[in-house]
């Protein structure tokens, strides 16, 4: 009776610790963050991927009576201020010559817009803002972590164009706030190494300086 117990006792820890080992694997790696030239000469030679929540919105609006993602009329969408931002991050970008090549984004109004007006083109995907299933399953976001942690070997990087959300649950904590673009550098079996986490000013900022 002892013996049985014991022997339960250790198959249970056996599997606590199975259990342990594959949340860490699933975890993003984590590494000190890149920053100004440094930053700027390793996506310049490619492989990176840049993940940007749309920019600034207007929280006066919701998505509560959407039907579409074609109609922008009852979605939130981007402030002036937010097309503002969009646009300064691109043309630093540019002059940075940062390669972009493939841009993926949410089929919701603001971050394609977002998208566009950052990278000069975005195509719309669903699986940047969560598959078709429940929302607390743990597939929800499954093509968006196969996307930043596939490695590719163009001297480019891609960019995807999104929301706070999809990324937390991936990345988890904290938040990226709106326009705050992250660099992931992808690491294959389902992990990537965030590098650096870049404010909506923090290009146009790089850009400006001598």
């Amino acid at each position: 009776m002892a013996t049985t117990r014991l022997a339960r006792l250790c198959l249970l820890a056996l599997l606590a610790g199975f259990v342990a080992h594959a949340a860490r694997a699933a975890e993003p790696a984590t590494t000190p963050a890149l920053q100004g030239r440094a930053l700027i000469e390793a996506l310049r030679s490619g492989g990176y991927v840049l993940y940007i929540r749309h920019t600034s919105t207007d929280f006066g609006e919701n998505d509560a009576a959407m039907t579409t993602f074609d109609d922008c009329s009852k979605q939130r969408n981007l402030t002036d201020a937010g097309r503002a931002e969009a646009r300064a991050i691109g043309a630093a970008l540019r002059t940075l010559q940062i390669p972009i090549g493939t841009v993926l984004a949410s089929p919701y109004c603001r971050t394609l817009e977002t998208g566009r007006l950052v990278f000069g083109t975005a195509t719309p995907n669903n699986g940047m803002r969560g598959g078709p299933v429940q929302p607390d399953s743990p597939e929800r976001y499954a093509e968006l972590r196969t996307v930043l942690s596939t490695p590719f070997k163009e001297r480019t990087n891609k960019a995807i164009a999104s929301h706070g959300n999809p990324f937390y649950g991936v990345a988890g904590p904290p938040y990226l706030t709106e326009g705050e673009i992250a660099v992931v550098k992808p690491e294959g079996a389902g992990r990537f190494t965030i590098v650096a986490r870049v404010p909506v000013r923090g290009f146009p900022e790089l850009a400006a300086a001598p």
